[in-house]
């Protein structure tokens, strides 16, 4: 197995076992608390803005979002994670499921996606615990996107 692919499984590894041991440090898992973390609706949009660019530049995952309207993918991710953090929006795109049938998304580009997702909270200074407690909403989407 290549350097980079076991490195890129072992990451892999360690940010599951991270979010699914909940390793928040602040112990507080209230959702009315995460929009705000993020930093409210202009913070989600910005962390997927850069989740957008950390997609277009990743092989491993770039052609899944080919032909794409960039627009709509931005807005309606924004709406989901502000929807799933507490915020008053409303995500009102396809399921999970109708949208991921037929891509045969692998655990490695599912893990890919979720590496850029934390890289991009990251750079908008979101707060491990936050982003934890964000993952941890987003954990239950893995078998409505994941080999459908």
């Amino acid at each position: 197995m290549p350097i980079l692919e076991h490195a890129r499984k072992i990451i892999s590894l360690v940010l599951l076992t991270a979010v699914l041991s909940g390793c928040a440090a602040t112990g507080n898992d209230r959702q009315d608390t995460l929009y705000q973390d993020l930093g409210e609706r202009s913070g989600i949009a910005d962390i997927v803005e850069d989740l957008l660019y950390r997609i277009v530049d990743d092989p491993r995952i770039a052609f899944q979002f080919r032909g794409m309207d960039v627009g709509q993918f931005h807005q309606n991710l924004t709406d989901q994670l502000c929807e799933l953090s507490g915020g008053p929006c409303s995500y009102t795109g396809r399921s999970m499921v109708e949208v991921h049938t037929g891509m045969n998304v692998t655990e490695s580009q599912f893990n890919a996606l979720a590496e850029h997702l934390i890289l991009a909270m990251e750079k908008q200074g979101v707060s491990t615990g936050a982003q934890n407690r964000l993952l941890k909403k987003l954990i239950p989407l893995h078998p409505e996107i994941t080999h459908l």
